[in-house]
């Protein structure tokens, strides 16, 4: 980018600089400057830590390839990202009621959180949904929960996303059939489904089936929903909970990759077209606290799958080029202690999460580690956007730190970083057999290790947790609190579904379900089947597991 006398001179000015500022370098320096990943940063950047980039191959202009500087030519000129705050307490009806809410203050799409029964396939009424029912979600057991769930919200006007996995073609057709229901197209509907398996196994460990059925389940959905949906993302590839299990920023960037393109490749497998399916695709990052670390991630992102998509994947469309991901902020950073200055971390993660060029960013609320969020918390958890859309100044240009010596220095590292472990996933045999052998899973183990380690020695500073405590603390913030009458209330309401139901119809949709998986029809439909008649979730995750299996974790070392 610059030429060769430029830098020789910027060179010996930086010498002169170096010497200068040893001499001149009073006070004792912390012991170390790194990222938090845990790589090393240089003291100053410039044109010299840039100089083999080419503008055109690696920074280019917004909206054009490799994406660098983000997926759309005007970017937040012409339109602000989606402001979508993930919600879901409770009874259907009181989730609800929080939806209408955030709608009326401001918010621009729904994100559901589902409480933890309704996450691994079992029923309200089930004996091991006992005290978890609606405690960190929603609980959905039937189409009547969601059909309470968006009461009064038009399907057609409104974006949701759905953050379910091992059970997500159910979700997604109950939400078809609430949609059937208010006499909205299929083709109308908008949203997202995070339906990440892959994930699952490596990080967050909510799964019901072994991987292969898995993803039949996902590639049959994909399929439906290229024919019937086709304005609906079918999978949110997400790097979010990779991050929060302890994982680097390039660990977070490549695994999360690594996932989609196995998605993609069982796609193709399974006979579909890129073309047709690729445009519904999006990703799911994690927003974390160190500022640069995370933009530099995002351009790098979009960098690679660019490159991926159009040179292995032999996409031709443009738009199939394109990184589209979704940022919430980071859960594991915030603190019980002091739990005020949440609002300030979620703040300047959510500033970098725009800066990096977001489609769609959730912020955490400050209360989140103790509680699900109580109402003001949420209310200046969104208000913190809006801030930073409104009165900020950062969307008045496109990508503003293009060119910044320091971020493209990392951008540049941390694509190089990811795409080293790219390769080395491929070396070993993919993804699932990554997974089968544990290494994603020690790889995070590590780094997390690593990262608390640097904490018990102070050599990372967070405040309330090993400096500027506050001595006996006493949490004075309004916490949100799930009575128990909310459990009792739902496992009554899902005894009535049944008794007022057709069982009949409920048996033989069933019945055709477990024929078409034991087949090769698709999945997704023979579900909305079910769902249509009220079927519950665990009705049809149990006709699912005898033909399907039930996936136990390896012992891993």
């Amino acid at each position: 980018m610059f030429e060769k006398k430029f830098l020789e001179g910027v060179e010996n000015r930086r010498k002169k600089w170096a010497d200068e500022a040893k001499k001149n370098g009073k006070q004792k320096s912390r012991p170390r400057f790194i990222t938090v990943s845990g790589d090393e940063i240089k003291d100053l950047y410039t044109p010299e830590d840039i100089a083999h980039i080419d503008f055109d191959k690696n920074i280019g202009f917004p909206g054009e390839y490799p994406y660098t500087r983000g997926i759309h030519h005007t970017m937040y000129r012409t339109r602000l990202w989606t402001m979508r705050q993930f919600s879901g307490m409770g009874t259907p009806r009181q989730t609800n009621e929080r939806y209408h809410y955030l709608l009326n203050h401001g918010q621009t799409g729904l994100s559901v959180a589902f409480d933890l029964p309704t996450l691994m396939g079992y029923d309200s009424d089930h004996q091991r949904s006992l005290g978890e029912v609606g405690k960190c979600g929603v609980a959905v057991d039937t189409l009547a929960d969601m059909e309470i769930l968006f009461d009064g919200i038009n399907l057609g006007q409104v974006s949701t996303s759905m953050t379910i996995n091992a059970p997500a073609s159910i979700l997604l057709a109950k939400y078809l059939a609430v949609a059937e229901k208010q006499g909205v197209p299929f083709d109308r509907l908008r949203g997202t489904l995070q339906n990440d398996i892959l994930k699952e196994y490596i990080a967050q460990k909510e799964w019901i089936f072994p991987p292969q059925p898995s993803i039949r389940l996902i590639t049959d959905l994909m399929a439906f929903c290229t024919d019937h949906v086709p304005q609906w993302n079918t999978i949110s590839i997400s790097g979010y909970h990779i991050r929060e299990a302890g994982s680097t920023a390039a660990q977070e960037l490549a695994f999360t990759l690594a996932d989609g393109f196995a998605y993609i490749e069982a796609a193709i497998a399974d006979g579909q077209d890129v073309d047709k399916f690729a445009t519904r695709l999006s990703f799911f990052f994690n927003a974390h606290q160190d500022f640069f670390e995370e933009i530099a991630k995002y351009r790098a992102s979009r960098r690679i799958y660019a490159r991926r998509m159009r040179e292995k994947y032999k996409a031709k469309e443009e738009r199939n080029w394109l990184l589209r991901f979704h940022t919430q902020t980071a859960g594991c950073s915030l603190t019980a202690q002091q739990p005020e200055n949440n609002i300030v971390r979620t703040a300047l993660e959510a500033l970098s999460a725009v800066l990096g060029g977001t489609q769609s960013l959730h912020t955490n609320s400050m209360d989140e580690t103790m509680a699900l969020p109580s109402d003001k918390a949420a209310l200046i958890a969104l208000r913190t956007q809006q801030v930073i859309a409104h009165e900020t100044g950062v969307t008045n240009t496109i990508d503003p730190l293009a060119g910044s010596y320091f971020v493209e220095a990392l951008t540049d590292k941390m694509e190089a970083d990811a795409e080293a472990y790219l390769e080395e996933i491929e070396r070993r045999g993919g993804v699932l057999k990554c997974i089968e052998e544990g290494y994603f899973q020690r790889e995070i183990a590590k780094a997390a290790y690593r990262y608390q380690k640097e904490i018990e020695k102070k050599e990372r500073i967070i405040v309330g947790i090993n400096d500027y405590l506050i001595e006996d603390e006493e949490i004075t913030i309004p916490i949100l609190k799930i009575d128990e009458s909310v459990e009792k209330e739902q496992r009554a309401f899902i005894r009535k579904v049944k008794s007022d139901r057709d069982n009949d119809k409920v048996k033989r949709t069933l019945e055709e379900l477990r024929r078409c998986a034991e087949g090769d029809g698709n999945t997704q439909k023979a579900i909305l089947d079910c769902v249509r008649v009220y079927a519950t979730e665990g009705e049809i995750v149990e006709t699912l597991k005898p033909v399907f299996g039930e996936y136990v974790e390896p012992p891993i070392i």
